[in-house]
């Protein structure tokens, strides 16, 4: 055997050492696990045995890589709650502890990404590259460790920014039938976040398939999508994602207010996240209570609303905004679920089915939607042309009902009626339309100072454009004293008047409508 025979037996020979040396270090490391078997299987939950040191809501793992949350802990067996597909599962499957509660990815990959409660992608983007996972059951923050809500969310929406303010850390729930408006009152809020650096969190709980591409599409449509995280449950999926689905939404949102930014969240619906509650506590036999939901359903919501807050300064000063959706029927707020809500939020916007029907959208009620935080963070502009409006928009309701017995009223009600009468208009608005600041508070002024009593109801939208884009030729140093929440100025008071003047001066020119008189608006009204 020649030298070159030899030679790649001598390059190889330091290789072989080495795994020798390799194979006779290596021990194998021996690790307990614990592993149980499926009892019975039922409608997205299961009964699972052998499992002694499981605890409340870890994590299981079961065959084909499907999750559980162990749910009843029983001397003898465990009740799981089951976030995937379980058809294949059957008795006799093995389970295996994972020895960690259920958690869900975070971070600022997450933004303009649809996923699931689980954290899997829904828009075919692939996988979400996100390295931090936070449980999705959190510990609410400190009390000590809040503050005072001090700066206004603007909605955008006209009858909600003068009438029911909203702060950034508050919680303010949006109920009403269905059909009325509710999650576009949401997703127009979403809207209006767009340059004002506050992230946004949409949770769709039970929803259909077609009604979440159909906000998605909204958002993506309007540039909203870059700032906002959809994680989505549908109604055709295992309960048990509806059940975690606003936990781990909430989890998401907690992680960029503990990074000091403002954050938005939407809960659309918790009447669907009650339901999915019912039937799993149902099926697992806890004992039923009223409306046969279980007594810890209050318990449920609390906990996962007392995580949206306003941080202080030493924690950051981030907050979380909340806007819970309950759905009611048949207007009764005063049912099980909305009057647990009620009590859990600092205020609610009821959207009436009635005013849905007559074609004032939003169908915002103002007499019983109310807002018990966000009038101490409203800016100082809002409430110097807004003070007065919502007193005299109740008495206009209540003129209005007395008008149609056919009484005869005094000159003082019908100029009520016919300056209530504009006061609804001005509160209309289209959906996916949100008005900025300076625009709605010249609207406002526009109208606390009768400008718009002379013009006739159908010259309304028209007259309101007008005023809208002579807002937007206000001087830059006006608009930022109006932004910055001081309070208005006698100058800036008569620079927004002359404005509107000017607008609606220009509109009579180019369109000479006639013009309502108080005894037309009395007789429109009673007919």
């Amino acid at each position: 055997m020649t030298s070159a025979d030899t030679s790649p037996l001598v390059t190889l020979a330091p290789i072989f050492n080495a795994i020798g040396d390799a194979c006779r270090q290596f021990v194998p490391a021996l690790a307990a696990a614990e592993f149980g078997s499926i009892r019975s299987v039922a409608t997205g939950v299961a009964q699972v045995s052998g499992l002694p040191n499981v605890g409340f809501d870890e994590l299981l793992r079961f065959p084909g890589d499907t999750y559980g949350i162990a749910f009843n802990v029983d001397e003898d067996e465990v009740g799981v709650v089951l976030l995937d597909d379980y058809w294949r599962l059957k008795a006799g499957d093995p389970v295996e502890r994972t020895g960690r509660v259920m958690d869900v990815a975070v971070g600022e990959a997450l933004l303009g990404r649809v996923i699931d409660p689980l954290g899997r992608p829904l828009d075919g983007l692939g996988p979400v590259a996100a390295s931090v996972r936070l449980p999705i059951e959190r510990p609410a923050t400190p009390i000590m460790e809040r503050a005072a809500v001090s700066v206004p969310l603007q909605t955008g929406v006209k009858a909600i920014d003068a009438l029911i303010p909203i702060g950034r850390g508050q919680r303010e729930l949006i109920l009403g039938d269905r059909q009325t408006g509710k999650t576009t009152i949401a997703i127009d809020t979403i809207l209006n976040q767009r340059g004002k650096n506050v992230l946004c969190v949409y949770c769709a709980i039970g929803q259909r398939a077609s009604a979440v591409a159909k906000c998605v599409a909204t958002l993506r449509a309007h540039g909203a999508l870059e700032y906002t995280v959809v994680v989505v449950s549908e109604g055709n999926q295992p309960p048990g994602l509806a059940y975690i689905a606003p936990y781990a939404a909430t989890s998401i949102a907690e992680h960029f207010m503990e990074a000091g930014r403002d954050v938005l969240i939407v809960y659309d619906d918790l009447t669907q996240h009650a339901r999915a509650y019912r039937e799993l506590s149902l099926l697992l036999r806890r004992p039923p209570g009223r409306e046969a939901f279980p007594g810890d359903i209050f318990y449920i919501h609390s906990r996962l609303l007392e995580r949206s807050t306003h941080l202080n300064a030493a924690r950051g000063g981030g907050s979380l905004t909340a806007l819970p959706v309950v759905e009611t029927e048949a207007q009764d707020m005063s049912a099980y679920i909305p009057t647990n809500l009620i009590s859990i939020t600092d205020g609610q916007i009821y959207l009436s089915p009635t005013l849905f029907e007559l074609g004032v959208l939003p169908a915002v009620d103002v007499g019983q939607s109310v807002s018990r935080v966000g009038g101490k963070a409203q800016l100082g502009a809002f409430r110097a042309v807004a003070g007065d409006l919502k007193l005299a928009y109740a008495q206009f309701e209540e003129l209005e009902t007395f008008s149609k017995f056919g009484a005869r009223l005094d000159a003082d009600s019908r100029q009520s009626i016919t300056h209530g009468q504009r006061i609804r208009a001005c509160l209309k608005q289209p959906a996916s339309d949100p008005v900025s600041v300076v625009e709605q508070i010249a609207i406002l002024k526009a109208l606390t100072a009768g400008l718009f009593d002379t013009v006739p109801l159908s010259g309304m939208p028209q007259a309101e454009a007008a005023v809208r884009l002579a807002a937007s030729r206000i001087p830059t140093a006006v608009a930022e004293r109006l932004l910055q929440g001081g309070k208005l100025s006698e100058d800036d008071t008569q620079t927004i008047v002359n404005a509107a003047k000017g607008a609606l001066s220009g509109l009579d020119k180019q369109s000479p409508a006639p013009v309502d008189t108080a005894e037309d608006a009395v007789e429109k009204t009673t007919a």
